[in-house]
């Protein structure tokens, strides 16, 4: 089959790979119809979290149920499903709390309670490398999804993939970070962060009641994207009087929630990279540090931006003295994703606006330049294998 291969960074090419197959009785096979490139595959491609072997990508993906193993009773042959970004057995004691990023058999290598750099991680996910369970991902022809029983959700007719695709990862992700923040009715929320988790964070604040949601990005072209799909008030992230415009748009106080949709990879001065090398920082976490400053006391802060090393400039004393409160981690999909589902089923979110480039399986390689160097204003690029076929 065909499939979005990592070989080292910088460099992912289409290639052909072995078809998968059953490996464990809850395993199904998925023909793939629609998949996606998500920032953080950016994580691998740039470097920012290690992958020393071949790979194929991709988590965002949804598809047609082709071969199911025997103990398999969730779908069957035929269903069309989204399946969720985290990989989670469904019986462990983090599972049955809801909590399935942290499940506890779905990365037998490297899973452990430390949550340190390079060992002792969380649950297993699709194309995040050995690190988190070595899976194969979904930009490909086919999948092999693991613990089928727990994870798929089936889309009913009615629905075409553009709608759902995303209820695999970043629709999910956007509505956990305004689940954390306990967005409330009247709220002001600040989002930094106007790519794709930042926009369906967008969407999911205004569905929880927010009074005002501000975008916060450094490209216009993002910005602008907000102000169409979303209806929200814009700051550019590069604005010298960025914070005094958060708060004097808050009556001096500052934003009820602030939300990371960022993470380590905001963009960075030469000196900040400087002092990243210097300290062994992966990226930056200057985004988290904003929006301790932009979030008013005893405000929450939900971020879902990742983050993949210490930072020495972490801003405990601004935390301590505005009585913040904090979540941070891997959404949780598995807890959401029908609440999701039913959002756009009934019509009250539109997910699909975002999308602003549909390419063939083939054009993975270009799609991920593209997508990395934010070239023809590209927000959210979807790969359809049927494309080359």
């Amino acid at each position: 089959m065909k499939a979005a291969v990592f070989h080292k960074v910088g460099d992912i090419s289409v290639d052909n790979v072995a078809d998968p197959k059953i490996e464990h009785p809850e395993d199904i096979i998925l023909k793939i119809t629609t998949t996606a490139i998500c920032g953080s595959d950016l994580h691998i491609y740039d470097g920012f979290v290690p992958q020393l072997r071949d790979e194929v990508l991709g988590h965002e993906f949804m598809g047609i149920v082709e071969e199911v193993g025997p103990q398999v009773t969730r779908v069957k042959k035929g269903d069309r499903v989204v399946v969720p970004f985290t990989i989670a057995c469904g019986r462990c004691f983090f599972c049955q709390q809801g909590y399935h990023p942290n499940c506890m058999n779905s990365n037998p290598e490297h899973y452990g309670p430390d949550g340190d750099l390079l060992k002792n991680k969380g649950g297993g996910m699709f194309g995040y490398t050995d690190l988190y369970g070595g899976y194969n991902g979904g930009q490909a022809e086919y999948v092999r999804v693991p613990y089928a029983n727990a994870g798929p959700k089936i889309i009913p007719d009615g629905l075409d993939d553009e709608q759902v695709v995303f209820l695999t990862d970043i629709f999910p992700t956007g509505w956990s970070a305004v689940k954390w923040g306990k967005v409330k009715h009247g709220d002001t929320v600040v989002i930094f962060g106007s790519g794709p988790v930042g926009l369906m964070a967008q969407k999911a604040a205004w569905l929880h009641g927010a009074k005002r949601v501000i975008a916060v990005d450094p490209l216009e072209y993002r910005l602008q994207k907000a102000r169409t799909v979303n209806n929200v008030e814009t700051i550019n992230a590069d604005d010298d009087d960025l914070i005094e415009k958060i708060r004097s748009m808050t009556d001096g106080r500052g934003a009820d929630v602030a939300i990371d949709a960022v993470g380590m990879e905001a963009s960075r001065t030469f000196l900040e990279k400087a002092k990243a090398v210097i300290n062994a920082e992966k990226g930056t976490s200057k985004v988290l540090e904003m929006c301790a400053e932009a979030v008013r006391r005893s405000g929450t802060i939900a971020v879902v931006g990742v983050y993949a090393s210490p930072y020495d400039n972490f801003p405990i004393h601004r935390i301590f003295d505005k009585g913040l409160i904090m979540q941070f981690g891997q959404a949780q999909t598995h807890v959401y994703i029908d609440q999701c589902f039913e959002m756009v089923r009934s019509g009250k979110v539109v997910l699909d606006d975002i999308i602003t480039h549909r390419l063939p399986l083939s054009k993975a390689s270009e799609a991920y330049d593209m997508f990395k160097h934010k070239t023809d204003d590209c927000v959210k690029v979807i790969l359809k294998p049927e494309l080359d076929r």
